[in-house]
Protein backbone atom coordinates (compact mmCIF):
# COMPACT_ATOMS: atom_id res chain seq x y z
CA UNK A 1 0.00 0.00 0.00
CA UNK A 2 1.39 3.73 -0.61
CA UNK A 3 3.24 5.19 2.09
CA UNK A 4 1.61 8.39 1.86
CA UNK A 5 -2.36 9.75 0.92
CA UNK A 6 -2.65 12.23 -1.98
CA UNK A 7 -5.04 14.48 -0.25
CA UNK A 8 -2.69 15.22 1.98
CA UNK A 9 0.92 14.53 0.97
CA UNK A 10 0.28 14.44 -2.70
CA UNK A 11 4.49 15.17 -4.08
CA UNK A 12 5.64 12.35 -1.24
CA UNK A 13 2.91 9.93 -2.54
CA UNK A 14 3.49 10.53 -6.51
CA UNK A 15 7.04 10.35 -6.05
CA UNK A 16 6.44 6.95 -4.27
CA UNK A 17 3.20 5.27 -6.26
CA UNK A 18 5.28 5.37 -9.72
CA UNK A 19 8.16 4.25 -8.73
CA UNK A 20 6.59 1.00 -6.32
CA UNK A 21 4.25 0.07 -9.14
CA UNK A 22 6.70 -0.09 -11.91
CA UNK A 23 5.72 2.82 -13.81
CA UNK A 24 9.16 4.19 -14.04
CA UNK A 25 12.70 3.69 -12.53
CA UNK A 26 14.35 6.71 -11.89
CA UNK A 27 18.02 5.46 -11.45
CA UNK A 28 19.14 6.14 -14.58
CA UNK A 29 22.74 7.80 -14.06
CA UNK A 30 21.49 10.85 -16.25
CA UNK A 31 18.95 13.13 -14.40
CA UNK A 32 15.34 13.67 -16.20
CA UNK A 33 16.00 10.64 -18.58
CA UNK A 34 14.16 7.54 -16.59
CA UNK A 35 13.35 4.19 -17.82
CA UNK A 36 10.20 2.45 -18.59
CA UNK A 37 9.62 -0.74 -16.97
CA UNK A 38 7.04 -3.16 -18.80
CA UNK A 39 4.01 -1.67 -17.02
CA UNK A 40 4.74 1.89 -17.13
CA UNK A 41 5.77 1.10 -20.76
CA UNK A 42 2.33 -0.85 -21.63
CA UNK A 43 0.15 1.54 -20.44
CA UNK A 44 1.74 4.16 -22.49
CA UNK A 45 1.79 2.07 -25.48
CA UNK A 46 -2.09 1.38 -24.71
CA UNK A 47 -2.62 4.98 -24.68
CA UNK A 48 -0.47 5.30 -27.98
CA UNK A 49 -2.74 3.06 -29.67
CA UNK A 50 -5.53 4.68 -28.94
CA UNK A 51 -4.41 8.32 -30.03
CA UNK A 52 -3.65 6.59 -33.39
CA UNK A 53 -7.09 5.73 -33.86
CA UNK A 54 -8.78 8.63 -33.02
CA UNK A 55 -6.19 10.86 -34.86
CA UNK A 56 -6.83 8.66 -37.96
CA UNK A 57 -10.14 8.73 -37.61
CA UNK A 58 -9.73 12.58 -38.68
CA UNK A 59 -7.63 11.76 -41.62
CA UNK A 60 -4.51 12.04 -39.98
CA UNK A 61 -1.26 9.33 -41.58
CA UNK A 62 1.71 8.77 -39.58
CA UNK A 63 5.15 10.01 -40.33
CA UNK A 64 8.55 9.67 -39.09
CA UNK A 65 11.22 12.49 -38.93
CA UNK A 66 14.30 12.36 -38.04
CA UNK A 67 15.72 13.88 -34.38
CA UNK A 68 19.03 15.47 -35.90
CA UNK A 69 17.87 19.21 -37.07
CA UNK A 70 20.97 21.27 -38.80
CA UNK A 71 21.14 24.42 -37.30
CA UNK A 72 20.44 26.38 -40.57
CA UNK A 73 16.80 25.04 -40.41
CA UNK A 74 16.63 25.28 -36.77
CA UNK A 75 17.14 28.72 -37.09
CA UNK A 76 15.32 29.84 -39.52
CA UNK A 77 11.95 31.15 -37.69
CA UNK A 78 13.01 33.53 -34.94
CA UNK A 79 10.33 33.70 -32.81
CA UNK A 80 10.18 29.95 -32.37
CA UNK A 81 14.34 30.00 -31.74
CA UNK A 82 14.20 32.37 -29.03
CA UNK A 83 11.69 29.90 -27.32
CA UNK A 84 13.36 27.10 -27.42
CA UNK A 85 17.36 28.39 -27.28
CA UNK A 86 17.70 27.80 -23.50
CA UNK A 87 16.42 24.40 -23.73
CA UNK A 88 18.12 22.90 -26.72
CA UNK A 89 20.89 20.03 -26.61
CA UNK A 90 23.69 21.06 -29.44
CA UNK A 91 25.29 17.93 -31.20
CA UNK A 92 29.16 19.89 -32.54
CA UNK A 93 31.31 16.40 -32.84
CA UNK A 94 30.84 13.09 -35.06
CA UNK A 95 33.03 10.65 -33.33
CA UNK A 96 36.40 12.36 -33.12
CA UNK A 97 35.53 15.11 -35.62
CA UNK A 98 34.32 18.55 -35.46
CA UNK A 99 30.50 18.28 -37.72
CA UNK A 100 30.14 21.04 -40.32
CA UNK A 101 27.16 22.16 -39.06
CA UNK A 102 26.00 22.04 -35.69
CA UNK A 103 22.70 19.83 -34.91
CA UNK A 104 20.08 20.08 -32.55
CA UNK A 105 18.78 17.27 -30.72
CA UNK A 106 15.20 17.34 -31.77
CA UNK A 107 13.28 19.78 -28.94
CA UNK A 108 10.05 19.97 -31.26
CA UNK A 109 9.86 18.98 -34.36
CA UNK A 110 8.51 22.22 -36.70
CA UNK A 111 12.09 23.06 -38.19
CA UNK A 112 12.59 19.22 -38.87
CA UNK A 113 9.45 18.74 -40.82
CA UNK A 114 8.88 22.26 -42.17
CA UNK A 115 11.66 22.14 -44.74
CA UNK A 116 10.21 18.61 -46.10
CA UNK A 117 7.01 19.80 -46.61
CA UNK A 118 8.13 22.42 -48.59
CA UNK A 119 9.06 19.54 -51.18
CA UNK A 120 5.37 17.56 -50.80
CA UNK A 121 4.02 20.44 -51.02
CA UNK A 122 3.34 22.26 -54.89
CA UNK A 123 -0.48 22.51 -55.63
CA UNK A 124 -3.95 22.19 -54.14
CA UNK A 125 -4.31 19.26 -54.69
CA UNK A 126 -2.06 18.13 -51.87
CA UNK A 127 -3.79 19.90 -49.51
CA UNK A 128 -4.79 19.27 -46.53
CA UNK A 129 -1.57 17.91 -45.75
CA UNK A 130 -2.35 15.77 -42.11
CA UNK A 131 0.65 13.80 -40.34
CA UNK A 132 1.60 13.16 -36.81
CA UNK A 133 4.13 11.45 -35.63
CA UNK A 134 5.04 9.56 -31.83
CA UNK A 135 8.73 10.27 -30.64
CA UNK A 136 11.24 11.42 -28.38
CA UNK A 137 11.92 14.92 -28.14
CA UNK A 138 14.59 16.53 -25.47
CA UNK A 139 15.06 19.44 -23.65
CA UNK A 140 17.36 20.74 -21.23
CA UNK A 141 15.15 21.08 -18.43
CA UNK A 142 17.25 23.48 -15.87
CA UNK A 143 13.88 23.33 -12.75
CA UNK A 144 13.63 20.84 -10.85
CA UNK A 145 12.24 17.43 -12.83
CA UNK A 146 9.65 15.55 -11.90
CA UNK A 147 8.45 11.95 -13.66
CA UNK A 148 6.09 12.22 -16.44
CA UNK A 149 5.44 16.26 -15.53
CA UNK A 150 8.99 17.68 -16.57
CA UNK A 151 11.24 15.50 -17.56
CA UNK A 152 14.63 15.96 -20.49
CA UNK A 153 13.19 13.01 -22.89
CA UNK A 154 10.35 13.11 -23.63
CA UNK A 155 7.33 10.83 -24.96
CA UNK A 156 5.65 12.78 -27.26
CA UNK A 157 2.41 12.90 -29.89
CA UNK A 158 2.25 16.20 -32.10
CA UNK A 159 0.19 16.70 -35.20
CA UNK A 160 1.51 18.71 -38.02
CA UNK A 161 -0.99 19.99 -40.32
CA UNK A 162 -1.02 22.26 -43.37
CA UNK A 163 -4.16 23.97 -45.53
CA UNK A 164 -4.49 26.40 -48.43
CA UNK A 165 -6.70 28.40 -45.91
CA UNK A 166 -6.96 29.89 -42.44
CA UNK A 167 -10.39 29.20 -42.52
CA UNK A 168 -9.47 25.68 -43.10
CA UNK A 169 -6.87 25.47 -40.27
CA UNK A 170 -9.57 26.57 -38.20
CA UNK A 171 -11.43 23.52 -39.59
CA UNK A 172 -8.81 21.41 -38.17
CA UNK A 173 -8.55 22.75 -35.30
CA UNK A 174 -12.06 22.27 -33.93
CA UNK A 175 -11.39 18.74 -35.09
CA UNK A 176 -8.48 18.87 -32.68
CA UNK A 177 -10.69 19.80 -29.60
CA UNK A 178 -12.85 17.01 -30.55
CA UNK A 179 -9.96 13.99 -30.93
CA UNK A 180 -8.95 15.69 -27.73
CA UNK A 181 -12.04 15.19 -26.18
CA UNK A 182 -11.71 11.06 -27.03
CA UNK A 183 -8.64 11.12 -25.64
CA UNK A 184 -9.23 12.63 -22.00
CA UNK A 185 -12.56 10.04 -22.10
CA UNK A 186 -10.06 7.17 -22.56
CA UNK A 187 -7.94 8.17 -19.74
CA UNK A 188 -10.84 9.21 -17.87
CA UNK A 189 -9.45 12.74 -17.14
CA UNK A 190 -11.34 15.58 -16.96
CA UNK A 191 -9.86 19.19 -18.01
CA UNK A 192 -10.47 22.97 -18.90
CA UNK A 193 -9.92 24.48 -22.51
CA UNK A 194 -9.36 27.76 -23.55
CA UNK A 195 -7.07 30.34 -25.73
CA UNK A 196 -3.52 30.86 -23.48
CA UNK A 197 -2.69 34.58 -23.01
CA UNK A 198 -0.16 35.51 -25.93
CA UNK A 199 2.73 36.24 -23.63
CA UNK A 200 2.38 32.23 -23.09
CA UNK A 201 1.32 30.92 -26.60
CA UNK A 202 3.70 28.39 -28.38
CA UNK A 203 6.90 30.27 -29.70
CA UNK A 204 6.10 31.43 -33.30
CA UNK A 205 1.74 30.66 -32.72
CA UNK A 206 -0.84 32.84 -33.90
CA UNK A 207 -2.74 31.62 -30.89
CA UNK A 208 -2.25 28.60 -28.18
CA UNK A 209 -5.13 26.64 -27.22
CA UNK A 210 -4.26 25.02 -23.76
CA UNK A 211 -6.09 22.08 -21.80
CA UNK A 212 -5.54 21.80 -18.29
CA UNK A 213 -6.16 19.05 -15.19
CA UNK A 214 -6.08 19.85 -11.41
CA UNK A 215 -4.51 17.65 -8.96
CA UNK A 216 -5.08 17.32 -4.95
CA UNK A 217 -2.02 19.45 -4.29
CA UNK A 218 -4.01 22.47 -6.32
CA UNK A 219 -1.90 22.67 -8.90
CA UNK A 220 -2.75 22.52 -12.68
CA UNK A 221 -1.21 20.37 -14.83
CA UNK A 222 -1.04 21.26 -18.99
CA UNK A 223 -1.66 17.95 -20.65
CA UNK A 224 -2.50 19.30 -24.27
CA UNK A 225 -1.76 21.81 -26.47
CA UNK A 226 -3.31 22.95 -29.94
CA UNK A 227 -1.75 25.83 -31.94
CA UNK A 228 -3.19 27.98 -34.75
CA UNK A 229 0.47 29.18 -36.66
CA UNK A 230 -1.33 31.21 -39.85
CA UNK A 231 1.42 31.57 -42.41
CA UNK A 232 4.18 32.07 -39.42
CA UNK A 233 5.79 29.29 -40.11
CA UNK A 234 5.30 28.99 -43.78
CA UNK A 235 7.13 31.75 -45.20
CA UNK A 236 10.50 31.13 -43.46
CA UNK A 237 10.15 27.80 -44.46
CA UNK A 238 8.62 28.60 -47.96
CA UNK A 239 5.85 26.14 -47.75
CA UNK A 240 3.66 27.12 -50.76
CA UNK A 241 1.61 25.93 -53.22
CA UNK A 242 -0.72 26.84 -56.21
CA UNK A 243 -4.34 27.87 -56.30
CA UNK A 244 -7.13 26.63 -58.55
CA UNK A 245 -6.44 29.80 -60.31
CA UNK A 246 -2.83 29.46 -60.89
CA UNK A 247 -1.65 31.60 -57.65
CA UNK A 248 1.11 31.19 -55.54
CA UNK A 249 0.02 31.27 -51.91
CA UNK A 250 1.69 30.36 -48.33
CA UNK A 251 0.17 27.71 -46.48
CA UNK A 252 -1.83 27.34 -43.16
CA UNK A 253 -0.69 25.60 -40.27
CA UNK A 254 -1.82 23.57 -36.90
CA UNK A 255 0.15 21.75 -34.46
CA UNK A 256 -1.68 19.85 -31.81
CA UNK A 257 0.82 18.59 -28.73
CA UNK A 258 0.24 15.85 -25.82
CA UNK A 259 2.59 14.11 -23.71
CA UNK A 260 3.56 11.81 -21.62
CA UNK A 261 2.44 13.73 -18.84
CA UNK A 262 -1.20 11.49 -19.38
CA UNK A 263 0.64 8.79 -17.20
CA UNK A 264 0.93 11.52 -14.80
CA UNK A 265 -2.50 12.44 -14.82
CA UNK A 266 -3.90 9.07 -14.88
CA UNK A 267 -1.74 8.99 -11.41
CA UNK A 268 -2.67 11.84 -10.24
CA UNK A 269 -6.50 12.08 -10.81
CA UNK A 270 -7.43 8.69 -9.80
CA UNK A 271 -5.20 7.64 -7.59
CA UNK A 272 -5.99 7.22 -3.87
CA UNK A 273 -4.46 6.06 -0.60
CA UNK A 274 -4.28 2.73 -1.62
CA UNK A 275 -2.29 3.05 -4.75
CA UNK A 276 -3.41 3.44 -8.79
CA UNK A 277 -6.21 3.58 -10.50
CA UNK A 278 -6.06 2.72 -13.91
CA UNK A 279 -9.10 3.16 -16.31
CA UNK A 280 -9.65 0.23 -18.17
CA UNK A 281 -9.62 1.27 -21.18
CA UNK A 282 -6.00 1.79 -21.50
CA UNK A 283 -5.20 -0.65 -18.27
CA UNK A 284 -2.34 -2.79 -19.00
CA UNK A 285 -4.07 -5.54 -16.94
CA UNK A 286 -7.97 -5.26 -17.05
CA UNK A 287 -8.74 -7.87 -14.79
CA UNK A 288 -6.64 -9.89 -11.94
CA UNK A 289 -7.55 -13.37 -11.41
CA UNK A 290 -6.67 -14.39 -7.47
CA UNK A 291 -6.84 -18.34 -6.74
CA UNK A 292 -7.91 -18.89 -2.98
CA UNK A 293 -6.25 -22.03 -2.72
CA UNK A 294 -8.78 -25.24 -2.64
CA UNK A 295 -9.81 -28.51 -4.74
CA UNK A 296 -10.34 -27.53 -8.31
CA UNK A 297 -9.81 -23.88 -7.85
CA UNK A 298 -6.51 -23.61 -9.84
CA UNK A 299 -8.36 -25.66 -12.84
CA UNK A 300 -11.36 -23.75 -12.84
CA UNK A 301 -8.94 -20.19 -12.72
CA UNK A 302 -7.59 -20.81 -15.53
CA UNK A 303 -10.84 -21.58 -17.15
CA UNK A 304 -11.71 -18.56 -16.37
CA UNK A 305 -8.47 -16.96 -17.55
CA UNK A 306 -8.48 -18.53 -20.92
CA UNK A 307 -12.17 -17.47 -21.73
CA UNK A 308 -11.46 -13.64 -20.91
CA UNK A 309 -8.48 -14.28 -23.54
CA UNK A 310 -10.35 -15.32 -25.82
CA UNK A 311 -12.05 -12.45 -25.72
CA UNK A 312 -9.80 -9.88 -26.17
CA UNK A 313 -9.61 -8.92 -22.03
CA UNK A 314 -6.41 -7.67 -21.32
CA UNK A 315 -6.07 -10.39 -18.19
CA UNK A 316 -3.41 -12.01 -15.49
CA UNK A 317 -3.75 -15.06 -13.61
CA UNK A 318 -1.95 -14.43 -10.55
CA UNK A 319 -0.49 -18.07 -9.77
CA UNK A 320 2.46 -16.87 -7.46
CA UNK A 321 2.15 -19.52 -4.31
CA UNK A 322 4.80 -18.04 -2.62
CA UNK A 323 2.35 -15.02 -1.56
CA UNK A 324 -1.10 -15.01 0.77
CA UNK A 325 -4.49 -13.88 -1.59
CA UNK A 326 -4.91 -11.16 0.94
CA UNK A 327 -0.93 -9.69 -0.04
CA UNK A 328 -2.18 -10.19 -3.72
CA UNK A 329 -5.60 -8.28 -3.40
CA UNK A 330 -3.19 -5.21 -1.74
CA UNK A 331 -0.49 -5.38 -4.36
CA UNK A 332 -2.87 -5.10 -7.58
CA UNK A 333 -5.00 -2.52 -5.78
CA UNK A 334 -1.59 -0.53 -5.86
CA UNK A 335 -0.80 -1.35 -9.14
CA UNK A 336 -4.56 0.18 -9.79
CA UNK A 337 -5.74 -3.32 -11.88
CA UNK A 338 -9.60 -1.75 -12.48
CA UNK A 339 -11.41 -5.56 -11.44
CA UNK A 340 -10.16 -8.22 -9.64
CA UNK A 341 -11.99 -11.73 -9.81
CA UNK A 342 -11.60 -14.07 -6.20
CA UNK A 343 -11.52 -17.59 -7.28
CA UNK A 344 -12.31 -19.75 -4.04
CA UNK A 345 -14.01 -23.25 -3.46
CA UNK A 346 -16.84 -21.67 -2.79
CA UNK A 347 -16.92 -20.51 -6.48
CA UNK A 348 -15.99 -23.54 -8.22
CA UNK A 349 -18.99 -25.10 -6.29
CA UNK A 350 -21.24 -23.14 -7.53
CA UNK A 351 -20.42 -22.24 -10.98
CA UNK A 352 -19.92 -18.44 -10.01
CA UNK A 353 -17.28 -15.75 -10.39
CA UNK A 354 -16.94 -13.13 -7.45
CA UNK A 355 -15.30 -10.23 -8.32
CA UNK A 356 -14.08 -6.49 -7.02
CA UNK A 357 -14.37 -3.15 -8.77
CA UNK A 358 -10.86 -0.82 -7.68
CA UNK A 359 -13.17 2.28 -7.71
CA UNK A 360 -15.51 0.15 -4.42
CA UNK A 361 -18.02 -2.43 -4.37
CA UNK A 362 -18.12 -6.31 -4.84
CA UNK A 363 -20.80 -8.66 -5.98
CA UNK A 364 -20.96 -12.20 -7.15
CA UNK A 365 -22.42 -13.89 -10.49
CA UNK A 366 -22.64 -16.73 -12.01
CA UNK A 367 -19.70 -17.18 -14.85
CA UNK A 368 -21.90 -17.31 -17.57
CA UNK A 369 -23.84 -13.76 -16.83
CA UNK A 370 -20.14 -12.62 -15.87
CA UNK A 371 -18.68 -13.19 -19.41
CA UNK A 372 -21.51 -11.51 -20.84
CA UNK A 373 -21.56 -8.68 -19.09
CA UNK A 374 -17.81 -7.97 -18.73
CA UNK A 375 -17.13 -5.42 -20.67
CA UNK A 376 -20.05 -3.13 -19.43
CA UNK A 377 -18.28 -4.01 -16.01
CA UNK A 378 -15.12 -2.38 -17.03
CA UNK A 379 -16.90 0.76 -18.83
CA UNK A 380 -18.72 0.80 -15.64
CA UNK A 381 -15.30 1.67 -13.87
CA UNK A 382 -14.36 3.62 -16.64
CA UNK A 383 -17.93 5.73 -16.27
CA UNK A 384 -17.54 5.98 -12.43
CA UNK A 385 -13.57 7.47 -12.71
CA UNK A 386 -14.71 9.91 -14.94
CA UNK A 387 -17.30 11.07 -12.94
CA UNK A 388 -15.98 11.34 -9.78
CA UNK A 389 -13.05 12.59 -11.16
CA UNK A 390 -14.69 15.73 -12.56
CA UNK A 391 -16.97 16.05 -9.51
CA UNK A 392 -13.55 16.87 -7.50
CA UNK A 393 -12.11 18.78 -9.95
CA UNK A 394 -15.18 21.18 -9.98
CA UNK A 395 -15.04 21.57 -6.49
CA UNK A 396 -11.27 22.89 -6.91
CA UNK A 397 -11.83 25.62 -8.71
CA UNK A 398 -13.54 28.60 -6.34
CA UNK A 399 -14.51 32.11 -7.31
CA UNK A 400 -12.05 34.64 -6.31
CA UNK A 401 -13.66 37.97 -5.22
CA UNK A 402 -10.46 39.93 -3.76
CA UNK A 403 -6.87 39.90 -3.95
CA UNK A 404 -6.30 40.82 -0.22
CA UNK A 405 -5.50 37.79 2.19
CA UNK A 406 -4.11 34.80 2.59
CA UNK A 407 -4.06 32.46 -1.09
CA UNK A 408 -4.98 28.77 -0.55
CA UNK A 409 -2.80 26.61 -3.21
CA UNK A 410 -6.45 25.90 -5.54
CA UNK A 411 -7.27 27.19 -8.40
CA UNK A 412 -9.53 30.11 -8.52
CA UNK A 413 -11.55 31.74 -10.96
CA UNK A 414 -11.52 35.32 -11.67
CA UNK A 415 -12.50 38.32 -14.31
CA UNK A 416 -10.03 39.76 -16.41
CA UNK A 417 -10.17 42.41 -18.57
CA UNK A 418 -7.25 40.73 -21.07
CA UNK A 419 -4.82 43.37 -20.41
CA UNK A 420 -1.23 42.55 -19.32
CA UNK A 421 -0.72 44.75 -16.82
CA UNK A 422 -3.79 43.80 -15.14
CA UNK A 423 -3.20 39.77 -15.22
CA UNK A 424 0.44 41.15 -13.89
CA UNK A 425 -0.99 42.38 -10.51
CA UNK A 426 -3.68 39.16 -10.30
CA UNK A 427 -0.28 37.19 -10.67
CA UNK A 428 1.86 38.99 -8.23
CA UNK A 429 -0.91 39.04 -5.44
CA UNK A 430 -2.13 34.99 -6.01
CA UNK A 431 1.20 33.42 -6.45
CA UNK A 432 -1.34 31.68 -9.18
CA UNK A 433 -0.84 31.97 -13.30
CA UNK A 434 -3.11 32.57 -15.85
CA UNK A 435 -4.07 29.82 -17.29
CA UNK A 436 -7.30 30.80 -20.17
CA UNK A 437 -10.81 32.03 -20.54
CA UNK A 438 -14.28 30.82 -20.72
CA UNK A 439 -17.73 31.50 -20.63
CA UNK A 440 -19.00 34.01 -18.81
CA UNK A 441 -18.72 38.09 -18.17
CA UNK A 442 -18.24 40.38 -15.25
CA UNK A 443 -15.76 43.48 -13.78
CA UNK A 444 -11.91 43.01 -14.15
CA UNK A 445 -10.74 42.12 -10.71
CA UNK A 446 -7.96 44.50 -10.99
CA UNK A 447 -9.58 47.17 -12.92
CA UNK A 448 -12.81 47.30 -12.89
CA UNK A 449 -13.59 46.85 -16.76
CA UNK A 450 -15.74 44.32 -18.85
CA UNK A 451 -13.67 41.21 -18.41
CA UNK A 452 -14.06 37.46 -19.16
CA UNK A 453 -14.08 34.69 -16.69
CA UNK A 454 -10.39 33.03 -16.43
CA UNK A 455 -8.75 30.78 -14.29
CA UNK A 456 -5.92 31.09 -12.49
CA UNK A 457 -3.91 28.47 -10.93
CA UNK A 458 -0.47 26.98 -9.55
CA UNK A 459 1.00 25.21 -12.21
CA UNK A 460 3.83 21.74 -12.52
Amino acid sequence: MAKEDPETNFSEWYNDIIERTGLTDKRYPVKGLNVWPPYGWKLMRLIDERIRKHFEDFGYQEVYFPSLIPKSQFNKEAEHIKGFTSEVYWITKGGDNELDEQLVLRPTSETAMYPIFSLWIRSHADLPLKTYQIVNVFRYETKQTRTFIRVREIHFIEGHTVHDSYEDAEKQIADDIEIWKRVSEDIAVPYIMGKRPDWDKFPGAYYTIGADTFFPSGRSLQIATIHQYKDNFAKPYEIKFVDENGNTKYAHQTTFGISERLIASIVGIHGDKKGLIIPPRVAPIQIVIVPIPGEGVAEYSREIFEELESIKIRVKLDERDQYTPGWKFNDWEEKGVPLRLEIGKREVSEGKITYAKRTGGKASMPKEEFMHKVNSLLEEIQSELYSRAKERINSYIKPLHSLEGEMDFYPNYVYWCGEKSCADVIEEKTGKSILSTTEGFGKCIVCGREGQKTIISKKY
